[in-house]
């Protein structure tokens, strides 16, 4: 896997671009007027890994909150911006790290001016975010429907809008509930533009579904070195989206912190309770950064070698089983001995 070469920059402390690893944001969903609400769910974004926060700025109250809130936030903080450009100004003002606004947007040419002016002079990148939902009525005129030379052509001018006054931190999102058609338009784009791209699958649904949906089109992507930040877009608690961010970039190699778990579907040689010890040993990791390959399998047979490579790792038996590393057995132990066994071992290796 090679990465597509980007322009970089940096959003507060986060590198965002070729240069640097592909990085987890997220978006809010407190009221961002509560700022000790809103600080507390960043807090917790925070400690489940995520790197970049988002949060809505619909009215001036919520841009005035932000004063406080990127004071105290542990993450660059992100403005989402829409049509207002005084939002725009009053949020830099208040000390956000970056701004995703749509120049074309925001009113006159001298409105988008300010903006850009005031972005450049406190060195804050700008995300043009386009979502196959709120094409341009011209554009969905023209192509039917929204299609992916359709997002690209909506990004492009605003692209085209912040080149002509000369700002170049940019970052350019194309989203949209349609996986096929958000590859499409990705593929598209990284072709054009030198710029780095945040990559998500918009109103891609609840867990149950938001979940594939997002690993297979940001993953699809990721896979050809396309994308330089991610958000998994679930409904509901955000909270829930870094796990599976994690998750699509650590199946990439591409997330170097943190537990491999590998474990067997089970079959019929499985002679022990493989899928709650699975669990046991999930939440036993759970918290660990250090980047580590561990496997639950079910089967003494192919266990250690199907799972050679793992740091640790455990292989069922009838009322028994092996501790393993790299494919070496350490010791056989009773089934209930299992997990007390394992977490000696792990303890060792941390």
């Amino acid at each position: 896997m090679r990465r597509r070469e980007t322009s970089n920059f940096k959003i507060g402390e986060v590198g965002v671009g070729s240069a640097y690893p592909v990085s987890i944001q997220s978006m809010t969903n407190t009221d961002t007027r509560n700022a000790e609400a809103t600080l507390q769910q960043i807090g917790q974004l925070a400690e489940a890994g995520c790197q970049l926060v988002r949060v809505a700025v619909p009215d001036e109250e919520a841009a005035q909150a932000l004063k406080q809130i990127c004071k105290q936030s542990p993450l660059p903080v992100i403005a989402d911006i829409h049509f207002n450009h005084r939002l725009a100004l009053l949020a830099m003002e208040n000390g956000v790290s970056a701004l995703r606004i749509n120049p074309g947007n925001i009113g006159s040419a001298q409105k988008v001016r300010e903006v850009v002016s005031k972005a450049k002079g406190l060195g804050i990148p700008i995300r043009i975010g386009v979502n196959a939902g709120s094409l341009e009525k011209e554009l969905l005129a023209r192509y039917q429907h929204p299609t992916a030379e359709a997002l690209v052509e909506s990004a492009m001018r605003h692209v085209h809008i912040l080149e002509e006054l000369n700002f170049e931190q940019i970052k350019i999102s194309l989203k949209a509930s349609d996986v096929p058609l958000m590859i499409e338009a990705y593929r598209l784009i990284a072709q054009q533009v030198p710029y780095p791209l945040h990559l998500g699958v918009t109103e891609a649904g609840n867990a149950k579904y938001g979940t594939v949906k997002s690993a297979i089109g940001i993953g699809t992507l990721l896979a050809e070195g396309i994308g330089d930040t991610i958000r998994v877009s679930l409904t509901g608690n955000p909270l829930q989206e870094i796990p599976v961010a994690k998750q699509i970039l650590r199946s990439l190699e591409l997330y170097p912190k943190g537990v491999e778990l590998i474990s067997c579907p089970t079959c019929g040689r499985t002679q022990i309770g493989l899928e709650h010890l699975v669990e046991q040993v999930d939440q036993l990791v759970s918290n660990i950064d250090k980047p580590l390959k561990l496997a639950v399998m079910g089967c003494v047979v192919n266990g250690p070698g199907e799972a050679r490579e793992a740091d640790l790792g455990i292989a069922g038996g009838k009322g028994e089983g092996l501790i393993f590393r790299k494919g070496e057995i350490i010791k056989k132990v009773p089934e209930d001995q299992l997990l007390a066994a394992f977490q000696e071992e792990l303890d060792k290796l941390l």
